[in-house]
Formats: C-alpha cells, sequence, structure tokens
C-alpha cells in the first residue's frame, strides 16, 4: 500500500500552527497543529474531546457554516483538523478558526451535544482543559497567515 500523504509529513520539524494539510476535489484540510509532536506535551483525550464539541459548535454555526465539512482531532492529540470546502478562502479559514477557538476559550456553558443520548462518550470531557487548551493556541494562531500555512521542509 502508499503511504498516505499526512505519514510523509516530516512530524520532526512540525511545530505549533497552521497548515494546508491536503487539498481533495473541492475540499480543504487545514491541520490545526496545537503541539509540537513527539515531545511529550499532548492534549488530554477528554480536552480534545470536548475541544471538538466546542469547534464543531462554532464552526457549524458560523457565516460559512454549510462549508464546514468535518472538524476532528488527531489521534496522536497534538491537534485537530478542520475541512472546509474550497469555497473558504484560506484568510477566512484562519478568521473561522480563530473565532472558534476564541468562542472555546471562553466558553463556560454546558458543552454542546454531551448528555448520554447525543454523546457515545458523554463521561469524558473536560471544559476547563479545553478552555487552557483554546487559550493556548489562540496565541499561536496570532501569528499565522497564509503565508505560513505550508509545511516546513
Amino acid at each position: 500500500m502508499e503511504r498516505i500523504a499526512s505519514f510523509q509529513i516530516d512530524h520532526d520539524k512540525l511545530t505549533p500552527g497552521l497548515y494546508i494539510s491536503r487539498v481533495d476535489g473541492d475540499c480543504v484540510t487545514y491541520d490545526l497543529r496545537m503541539k509540537t509532536p513527539n515531545r511529550g506535551d499532548y492534549v488530554t483525550p477528554k480536552a480534545i474531546h470536548t475541544l471538538e464539541h466546542l469547534l464543531a459548535t462554532a464552526l457549524r454555526n458560523s457565516a460559512r457554516s454549510s462549508e464546514a465539512v468535518y472538524i476532528g482531532p488527531m489521534g496522536c492529540r497534538t491537534g485537530m483538523y478542520v475541512v472546509f470546502r474550497d469555497s473558504v478562502s484560506p484568510e477566512e479559514a484562519l478568521a473561522l478558526i480563530r473565532e472558534a477557538f476564541a468562542w472555546a476559550a471562553a466558553y463556560t456553558g454546558p458543552i454542546p451535544g454531551a448528555t448520554p443520548k447525543e454523546c457515545g462518550n458523554a463521561a469524558e470531557h473536560d471544559p476547563e482543559g479545553a478552555r487552557q487548551e483554546a487559550e493556548a493556541y489562540l496565541k499561536v494562531l496570532e501569528r499565522c497567515s497564509k503565508d505560513t500555512f505550508g509545511y516546513p521542509e
């Protein structure tokens, strides 16, 4: 089998940032790299699960909600993936992601979709951890622009 594209990125050179991971037809996958890979500092399972709920809620209620295709955590827990239709420009994607993380960092209500009826693992959430991770990633996003969306070589 062929190695998939994400396994061909040199993770030894990755740092926290926002990258365009791939373009498939009319879908653009953004790599929201929150942690430096393989350094022992990962988003906890509970916090990343809560972030998934918060970011999905924010992006699917944004001005470009119909173009938000997928929001989910990386299995390695160093970040998230967000997939937008290509009608969302990289600049718009960055603005939407910033808005979603700002909302998540400030959110103090019940976690959307986190009841046993709505979620397959409703007991595994960490709202405070999610807020802390969102605040930390907002600082990373401050230095991101469309000019920094390429993976390091």
